[in-house]
């Protein structure tokens, strides 16, 4: 554990996509302040996804970092596209922990590769949309006053024209209308569980060095003009995305505002939309408070 004060000793986080990338970062970061985790991620292939999807070995290793930080964690594998799975994960927590106080509801996944017509879209709806539903579903019931829901959205996906371009497809159709559902879905969601305290915002990523970004189909993506390209190749163009210039950001720039959203500093946030996303959304020149 770490810092003097641990903002969230006592509380108990149930996160999906937990095995690596921000949800890894989430658990960490969740755990060095006090947090107890509950941690699911599916560990399997999803064959419309072009890249390695999380794999048994890396929720190992999450249970490891969290635990070599004095943290105490539950881990299952579990598909977001399962009420079943989700809740069984879930109740194993529970038994362990006793109570559910943050929900980071944080599985995505690019889907890109169809191997019958429109699978990608249904993959990504499932996985980037009706997944976050799922997890909702699941852990309401446990929620009490001052709990916290934090949703991964996606900048990307609300700049139109960028993740939902040609070049990737039917698969990023599906994450790009998936991420701008959510943002009114976390509107909607909020007021109805204002009365009770519980609050639930959406964070909104800009390009975040993680597997969904590294890998050849979006790198052909930004640089149409090169057959094979790199990381090396696409990071000037992942940089003209952000106002500022940098080409991405890492999990745990994310991890540092589901921390302050999962505490008491953020008692009355809730409802929101909020970018960690270098100015991206300004310079695609949307209009201000879209």
């Amino acid at each position: 554990m770490t810092g003097e004060v641990m903002r969230l000793k006592g509380k108990v986080a149930f996160i999906t996509g937990a095995a690596r990338g921000q949800g890894r970062a989430h658990a960490i970061r969740l755990a060095e302040e006090g947090a107890e985790i509950i941690a699911v991620d599916i560990c399997e292939p999803v064959p419309s996804v072009p890249y390695p999807m999380a794999s048994k070995e890396d929720l190992e290793q999450t249970v490891k970092e969290v635990e070599s930080r004095g943290g105490r964690i539950v881990a299952r594998v579990g598909d977001v596209r399962s009420r079943e799975q989700l809740a069984a994960a879930l109740r194993a927590g529970l038994d362990e922990f006793g109570r559910l106080d943050i929900v980071c509801a944080n599985a995505g996944v690019q889907s890109m590769y169809d191997e019958y017509l429109g699978q990608s879209w249904i993959d990504g709806v499932d996985i980037d949309l009706v997944g976050v539903h799922h997890t909702m579903a699941v852990t309401f019931p446990h929620l009490g006053e001052n709990a916290s829901i934090i949703i991964t959205g996606s900048t990307a996906g609300m700049i139109p024209g960028l993740v939902d371009n040609p070049a990737l497809g039917f698969g990023g159709a599906a994450y790009s209308w998936s991420k701008q559902i959510l943002a009114r879905y976390t509107e909607v969601v909020a007021l109805h569980l204002a009365p009770k305290f519980i609050r639930i915002n959406c964070i909104h990523p800009t390009n975040c060095d993680t597997q969904l970004l590294n890998h050849e189909t979006v790198y052909k993506a930004f640089r149409p003009d090169m057959e094979n390209p790199t990381k090396e190749d696409a990071i000037p163009a992942f940089t003209m995305m952000q106002a500022m210039p940098i080409p991405f950001i890492q999990p745990e720039d994310m991890s540092k505002l589901v921390v302050f959203l999962a505490s008491d500093d953020s008692r009355f946030i809730t409802g929101q939309n909020i970018r960690v996303d270098a100015g991206s959304m300004l310079k695609s020149g949307r209009p201000i408070g879209t």
